[in-house]
Formats: structure tokens, sequence, C-alpha cells
């Protein structure tokens, strides 16, 4: 990368080192340590760390005939990187560099790294994060899988990725990221800019899978042209500490059109915060921000920006929420901001509890009490997110077993 353009955005870093998140709790970086005590390899990968990456989605088999692209990073070591199809590329965002001098035109262009100290302190010290890019014209037909893994307990990762699709090209890439069963401590600060060309479609379906005492910071910008399309689904299940993300898609071209699904679970002593913006800056251009979620007791803010600048444009913002348990809270903060005289912006919230004849009708029909508020929360989770692989789906599923039952009102 050219010293000019490096020196422009480390010098905005090198300024916003102390800045304070717009969204979010303040976590103390120095808490964490940068210094990976050794360099992981493919023999770190055990069976008991294979396990946890294919419970989010990761298969860690060579020969796996259902993905076309993989790459895995361990802490700050990148640990495995291939791609089974022609047009498609799959790399480290610091071999990237490198191999497409071109590259320096996109970074930072969609995310800025003087947002906040986070996006600062992944700017003055990324270790990383993936590269993968899909030629004009080609439609990858499995999906491409990314893994993003803390295995050192009170370690900080920093990545950037970067993931372009070019025009007319289709890609779906699935993002586990997770830490080792031994884990409890961690901070992961994830940069990602994804550009959309031309009748292009990006799906990017994200399955975050923490431990209890992991702060979150990942910063999203993603950029859609005439006539693309992003599909986006975050599904997050499990305990983490402290989790706050709000990706910004801008809808540039003619008929460009995003969707973003989120399920969560506040599980007790989590905090999320999580939400999405999306510009509507092009005639035609559509957006829909769907959001289910359920509280055990930790506590969930939603939020939601709808922004429409350009005429006949339309989006609708959505979000559920369920609270299970007396302990937990659960915010919703939609925001529609309209800025011509030919726009249709809408939202739906509703946030309480379990309806108490919703119950009585399913007992009713021969259910017990518990069965009937398995039955419930099950419906309620259920979005419809396309393109999953089965044993994805499966997983999904049996978590959402895992607590779904025995849940008795």
């Amino acid at each position: 990368m050219s010293e000019e353009k490096t020196a422009g955005w480390k010098e905005k870093a090198e300024k916003a080192t102390e800045k304070l998140g717009l969204y979010g709790a303040d976590v103390d970086l120095k808490r964490y340590t940068d210094d990976e005590a050794k360099a992981a390899t493919g023999e770190d990968l055990t069976p008991k760390r294979r396990k946890a990456l294919e419970q989010v989605g990761v298969e860690t088999e060579a020969d796996s005939a259902t993905r076309s692209g993989s790459y895995v990073q361990m802490n700050h070591s990148v640990l495995q990187c291939s791609m089974a199809e022609e047009g498609l590329e799959v790399m480290s965002t610091d071999q990237a560099l490198r191999c497409h001098p071109w590259l320096e035109d996109y970074w930072w262009k969609t995310v800025s790294a003087d947002a906040d100290k986070y996006t600062a302190r992944a700017a003055l010290h990324q270790e990383h994060g993936y590269f993968i890019r899909v030629l004009p014209g080609v439609k990858v037909p499995h999906p491409v899988q990314a893994c993003l893994y803390i295995s050192q307990d009170g370690l900080i990762q920093d990545v950037h990725n970067m993931i372009i699709v070019e025009e007319g090209a289709e890609l779906h890439v699935i993002t586990g990221c997770t830490t080792d069963p031994d884990v409890k401590r961690g901070m992961h600060i994830g940069i990602s800019e994804f550009f959309i060309k031309k009748g292009g479609k990006l799906t990017f379906t994200m399955i975050h899978q923490w431990a209890e005492e992991v702060s979150v910071r990942p910063r999203t910008g993603v950029v859609v042209e005439e006539g693309g399309v992003f599909l986006s689904n975050y599904i997050c299940l499990k305990p983490v500490q402290d989790l706050q993300m709000y990706p910004t898609v801008r809808l540039l071209g003619k008929d460009s059109l995003a969707r973003l699904n989120s399920i969560l679970v506040a599980m007790p002593g989590s905090h999320l915060d999580v939400g999405g913006r999306a510009v509507l800056a092009a005639p035609g251009a559509k957006a829909e921000i769907i959001a289910r979620t359920l509280s055990l007791g930790g506590t969930s803010i939603n939020r939601g920006h709808l922004l429409a600048s350009s005429a006949e444009t339309r989006a609708h913002l959505e979000c559920h929420g369920l609270i299970l348990n007396p302990e937990g809270v659960i915010y919703a903060i939609p925001e529609l901001e309209v800025r011509t005289d030919n726009a249709e912006l809408s939202h739906e919230a509703a946030v309480g509890k379990i309806a108490p004849e919703e119950i009585e009708y399913l007992m009713a029909r021969g259910l017990s009490e518990e069965t009937a508020v398995a039955t419930i929360v099950r419906g309620f989770l259920h979005v419809k997110i396309e393109g999953l692989p089965d044993a994805l789906t499966q997983e999904i599923e049996r978590a959402i077993d895992e607590f779904s039952g025995g849940r008795g009102a």
C-alpha cells in the first residue's frame, strides 16, 4: 500500500485512539493482551476445537464438498486458506494488499478509521482478516466459510475483512466467530467492508458464539450498486458479555436491495446492542431490517435507522421481542428519516411476554404448559434464512431447542 494513502488513515486513527463509540459501553482495551503466546498452526485444530467450529457452521473436513472456499484464523495466525472454484479468491487481507495494489482504493472506504477507538485500534494493530472476491459473472455454487477464532484467554483480536462481489456475480459467505471452550475472557474487533457491484448478490450469514466474558465490536460498511442484492443473517444465541454492532448499508445503485435479519438471545449477564442502518440513495432502492429478540435475563437494544434520500424508495423496519425472565430488558429504537417526497418507510415493534391465552390455547389441544411455551418460542424465533446448509440449520434448531425446552411460564 502506498505510503501516502497509509499515512492518511493512520493519521486519522492515531487521533481517535481514545474516542468513545457512538453506542455501547466503553471497553477498556488495556485489559487485554495483544501478544499471541505462540503462532497457531493447523496442528492446533484439536477435535475439541473442530467441534466448536462446526457449531458455528464451519466444516473442517479438507475434502468437504459443501464449501467453495475456506478461511480459518486462530488468534493472529492464518490456519487455513483455500478455494475450489474458478473465479473465486480467498486469502488474508494482508496477502491481498500485496497481491492487489488496487485494493488500497477500497481500504477504509465504507468504515472510517477514526469512527471510534475500536476502528482506530484495528487500523493500527490489524492482524489479517479475510479477503474474498468473486470475479464478474461467476456464481459460486457453495458457500465460502470464514472463521475468526480466539483460543488464548485475555487476547484481543483485530481483523480487517474485505468482500468484493464483481458485476453479475453471486456469493454466499458463512462466518462463524467463536472462542476456545476453555477461553473465558477476550476481545474481538472486526472491521468488515463489502462491495457489491452492478447486478451482484452477496448473502452473508454470521454466527456469533463467544464466551461469557468476551467483548465484541464489529464495524461493518456495505456499498451496493445498481441492481445489486445484499442479504445479511445475524445469529447470536449464546452468552456474551458485551456486543455492540451497527452495520450500515448504502444502496447507491438504482433498484438495489438489502435485507438484514437478526436472531438474538440475551442470556443473563449479556448486553447486546445490535442494529442496522440502510441508506436508500438511488431510485427504486429497497431495504428491510427484521429482528427477533428473546431475553432470558439479559439486556438487548435493537436499533434501526432507515434513511430515504432518493425518490421511489421503500423500506420496512421490524423488531419483535419476548421477555421470558423478569430480569430481562429489551429496548426497540426505530428511526425513519425521509428526505424526498416520494418514499415509503414503515416500522413495526412489539415487546412483551407470552400472552397467557396463547399458552392456554395450546394446552387445550393437549400440550403441556412447558411444551406450549417451547412451541411459541420456537415459532417466534423462526425467521426464514435462505441458503443455509442443512448442518447449520440443524445446529440452529438444536440451539433453539436447548433454551426453548423446559421454559414453563
